[in-house]
């Protein structure tokens, strides 16, 4: 019998080789992994780390390093979540912050502090939703969805930063103002508008590509004027209906816990909470 053990590459092609069945086997949940990881193999060459990890030849989790250093992982017990910290300590790696489910998240956090020093700071924590059964809200508003086009960037660019300002999203809105729109979480995303009847973009939701047979709806914003008519559900409903259409098994969303309105409306849609996500920082005494 072979040792648990993490095989760690920079190559990403042989990485999906060996890991994307895995990563595919549990789309809903392994949302964040699918989309970053297609976001590596596009970007073809670059200072990332990927690693499987493996138990008689069958991988069992994975993890990723960002060139911006996120470390993404899938779910890991605290034994080999303090392996991995171990191995890439070792390596001399030091990643700024870690993204995962809640528990693996904060088993990694202290082991990583165990063996760098390094101190883990919350600085997200979110409800993972997936689509069920998909309800239109009701009432239902007047209006139209609207598939954003090359003459609708500008509007998407300015909405997508007032979404930024509202949530606290600093490293994007520095992305933005740098018009570096493509290095943004969002540079890939295809936008739906909300429209009235007289034609104006009232809500805007926006999803990833289909990957993995997974499309996460992300993000979903509505301006404060317009709120309190039900337009974030309409835009919302629509952009899940045509993921659904365009051949998604898994359709999730993060929603913030602090945010009861936003949880109430996914819910009343068909979206079941599937678990809780979190992500931490990590401070060094050194240069990191």
């Amino acid at each position: 019998m072979l040792p648990d053990h993490w095989h760690l590459t920079t190559d990403v092609e042989d990485f999906l080789a060996r890991a994307g069945a895995f990563l595919r086997s549990r789309p809903a949940l392994h949302t964040t992994p699918l989309t970053d990881v297609e976001k590596l193999r596009l970007a073809g060459s670059g200072d990332h780390v990927l690693g499987r990890l493996e138990t008689d030849g069958e991988v069992r989790a994975v993890c990723y390093l960002t060139p911006r250093g996120r470390l993404g992982l899938t779910p890991l017990n605290a034994d080999d979540a303090d392996a991995l910290a171990a191995r890439l300590s070792a390596l001399g790696h030091t990643p700024a912050q870690v993204v995962a489910d809640q528990d693996t998240a904060g088993v990694f956090a202290s082991a990583w502090q165990g063996h760098t020093g390094a101190t883990p700071k919350l600085f997200w924590h979110t409800h993972l939703y997936r689509l069920g059964a998909l309800t239109p809200p009701r009432p239902h508003p007047e209006g139209r969805a609207h598939l954003a086009g090359a003459e609708d960037r500008e509007l998407v660019v300015r909405r997508c930063r007032e979404f930024c300002v509202e949530v606290g999203e600093q490293p994007s809105i520095d992305l933005i103002d740098a018009g570096s729109w493509d290095r943004s979480r969002f540079g890939d995303r295809h936008f739906t508008f909300w429209r009235t009847p007289d034609g104006t973009p009232v809500s805007m939701a926006a999803v990833t590509s289909v990957t993995g047979g997974m499309v996460r709806v992300d993000p979903v914003h509505t301006p404060p004027r317009f709120r309190g008519h039900g337009y974030a559900g309409a835009v919302t409903a629509a952009v899940s209906r045509a993921a659904l259409r365009a051949g998604a098994t898994d359709v999730v969303l993060f929603a913030d816990p602090a945010n009861p309105t936003s949880n109430a409306l996914y819910q009343r849609l068909g979206y079941v909470r599937l678990t809780d996500c979190a992500g931490y920082r990590f401070t060094y005494d050194g240069p990191a």
